[in-house]
């Protein structure tokens, strides 16, 4: 008999993925906990080829879980407001800290794993660098850049301070998500990941627009993130779901940073085109709080058990490009 897995967020971008690699696996049963919106944003196409049991709108989820909760297997909780140009705080906290807490307690009672969404955002410019030490003290030291990663990081302190005192989930995990690309994101519009946003431009035969560097020591374009397949992002998840693995919270990257100017190459080269690139200055909004660069530390993933590898950025960039935005690619 399947078991069944609640992903909220479940429509969103990793949380799609996920669904549709655990639906294509006769072993579970997903039940996404999400709002699929307007027809217009094209969120639901991202289910569209996913095979479900069940789709729950977040206003429904206690009474979900109040009838359903002996069958359920496991939580994964990807649900969040995402975009780091989000103004209203309290909307941020209420959706990504005190909803996760009500997660956390119910799984906790129902003794349920749960595997839930943190961020590299928790890490700020990276001061502290990026190790994911789960004491709460290296945690509360941390300082976020934006009002999204600080609820992130209210919410690991919350539960690893809970583990401590012993009112916890059987098994559980707060994943570190560094820079995600991949199929399923075009609904986040201005948040797409980077390449989904060169696409079009270098498509179209016209120029890619980079961040200048406004940073002594970095040339333009060498800003360095670690940029991550969504497909690797579920791996992990899967494996974790699979074997059971408790691993508190642990990053979920390459472990390679890689330049932007990196980036551009690989979506010109996927698309046979010579690079085309022009520098501007980063917008006054936001150059007070960029990022120069992230890496995941992959230690612990690895000490945990993890033996995975992680795709390269040329070929995850050429596959993303060639399958899913590429007229006739396919979704997940």
């Amino acid at each position: 008999m399947a078991v069944q897995i609640i992903i909220t967020g479940g429509a969103g971008f990793i949380g799609s993925n996920l669904a549709h690699r655990l639906g294509a696996n006769g072993a579970f049963d997903v039940v996404v906990v999400d709002r699929l919106r307007d027809a217009q944003s094209g969120k639901w196409k991202n289910l569209s080829a996913a095979t479900i049991a069940d789709l729950v709108h977040p206003d429904d989820l206690s009474g979900y879980l109040a009838e359903n909760g002996r069958d359920i297997a496991a939580v994964v909780h990807m649900g969040a407001i995402s975009a780091t140009t989000e103004t209203d705080v309290d909307r941020i906290v209420a959706n990504n800290f005190t909803l996760s807490k009500s997660i956390w307690h119910w799984c906790t009672e129902h003794k349920k794993p749960l595997i839930y969404a943190s961020s590299a955002a928790t890490y700020g410019g990276g001061e502290l660098g990026f190790v994911d030490d789960n004491a709460a003290d290296a945690i509360g030291a941390l300082r976020p850049l934006n009002a999204y990663g600080y609820s992130k990081r209210l919410f690991d302190e919350f539960a690893v301070r809970q583990s401590a005192r012993g009112h916890a989930p059987p098994l559980w995990s707060g994943l570190r998500f560094f820079n995600v690309y991949g199929p399923n994101e075009q609904h986040k519009r201005g948040q797409m990941s980077v390449v989904a946003h060169m696409y079009p431009k270098i498509a179209a035969g016209e120029p890619v627009r980079l961040f200048r560097s406004h940073k002594d020591g970095v040339a333009d374009g060498e800003q360095l993130r670690d940029f991550i397949s969504v497909h690797d992002t579920v791996d992990v998840m899967e494996w974790l779901l699979t074997s059971e693995r408790a691993t508190g919270i642990v990053n979920v990257g390459t472990g390679q940073a890689r330049s932007f100017l990196d980036l551009a190459k690989a979506a010109f080269a996927a698309l046979d085109k010579t690079p085309a690139i022009e520098f501007i200055d980063t917008p006054e909004a936001i150059r007070a709080n960029y990022q120069y660069f992230t890496q995941a530390d992959l230690g612990r993933l690895r000490e945990l058990g993890f033996e995975g590898q992680f795709t390269g950025l040329e070929e995850g960039v050429t596959a993303y490009i060639k399958t899913n935005l590429v007229p006739n690619g396919g979704h997940a």
